[in-house]
């Protein structure tokens, strides 16, 4: 399914991305730092233009739907990001886990979500394609996620009560040592698992729920994988840089929630009209960039006027 698309394309998407997975986890992750907030924007920037380059390198090969299609789809995943990162703020924080180890608990919680935004992204098409029925199904899921997000907004998460890590505890044994970032110990001849194993699962776990909306969100715009795997995964791989750019001021985002609540109620809507009417890409891309740059200007507004 996936290579119909033009293969040379492909290619440069992958290369890419393990270019630049290398740099990551090389040059800049071989050694533990906390880092500065020069150096997260410069990552974000250059994760962005990457993005943007590729987009345009679409637009020169397959024309102007299937770019604004891309661009669509990575400013919905990018803004969904932004709840990701509150999130992982919660856990680090209830995990107590240091600034330094962060970098590499979200590098790794990248590669996994790289491998579960594939299977999701296969199963979804998938479906679709066998039963066009589901994509009603996606839409209604995604109006009751938005009405949820506005309705939960303040609500406390206790990353104790994931099932998973419950299951784990069952069966591995954990330590409190953080052991210059390692994710496994031994003891006495016994294998322990560390805060920041128990950290990544909650990580990668939390990266599912968020993929059971991302994922339709970006269905809704398009069905071409090509399109739909690139534009999420370009979103992905922004998303560490992003988290301490944006960690200290997430606060300052107050409507930005009922924003993304927004976005979704409509996808989800383009989804259930679709046999009536197509929403046009275009209509698409600019409610979604109004809605952010609405609530990111609320946002600021607000905290402003708190402050005085």
């Amino acid at each position: 399914m996936f290579w119909e698309h033009i293969p040379l394309l492909w290619l440069i998407f992958v290369g890419i991305t393990l270019i630049f997975l290398a740099l990551d986890l090389g040059a800049f992750g071989r050694k533990e730092h906390l880092g500065n907030m020069k150096e997260a924007v410069l990552w974000s920037a250059i994760w962005i233009a990457v993005a943007l380059s590729f987009n345009f390198a679409i637009y020169l090969i397959y024309g102007h739907q299937k770019a604004l299609s891309f661009l669509t789809g990575y400013l919905v995943e990018e803004s969904l990001s932004i709840d990701n990162i509150f999130v992982f703020i919660v856990i680090f924080s209830y995990f107590k886990i240091p600034s330094v180890h962060q970098r590499k608990i979200l590098f790794w919680g990248i590669i996994g979500a790289i491998v579960i935004r594939a299977l999701f992204i296969v199963l979804g098409l998938s479906l679709i394609h066998r039963f066009h029925w589901i994509i009603y199904l996606l839409g209604g899921l995604l109006i009751m996620t938005g009405i949820q997000l506005t309705l939960e907004k303040d609500k406390e998460i206790h990353p104790d009560h994931n099932p998973v890590l419950k299951f784990m505890k069952r069966f591995v044994p954990i330590t409190n040592e953080y052991s210059d970032g390692k994710l496994f110990i031994k003891k006495n001849a016994k294998l322990y698992a560390t805060p920041l194993f128990i950290a990544l699962l909650a990580v990668e776990t939390t990266d599912i729920i968020f993929a059971v909306d991302s994922i339709p969100a970006i269905l809704a715009i398009t069905t071409d994988p090509f399109i739909v795997y690139t534009s999420n995964i370009f979103a992905i791989l922004g998303l560490r840089s992003l988290y301490f750019v944006l960690a200290g001021f997430m606060k300052m985002f107050y409507y930005l929630h009922y924003g993304l609540a927004c976005i979704l109620v409509f996808i989800g809507i383009k989804m259930l009209i679709s046999k009536i009417y197509n929403i046009p890409i275009a209509v698409t891309l600019i409610f979604i960039l109004g809605t952010i740059i609405v609530s990111i200007v609320a946002s600021i507004s607000h905290f402003r006027h708190k402050q005085e």
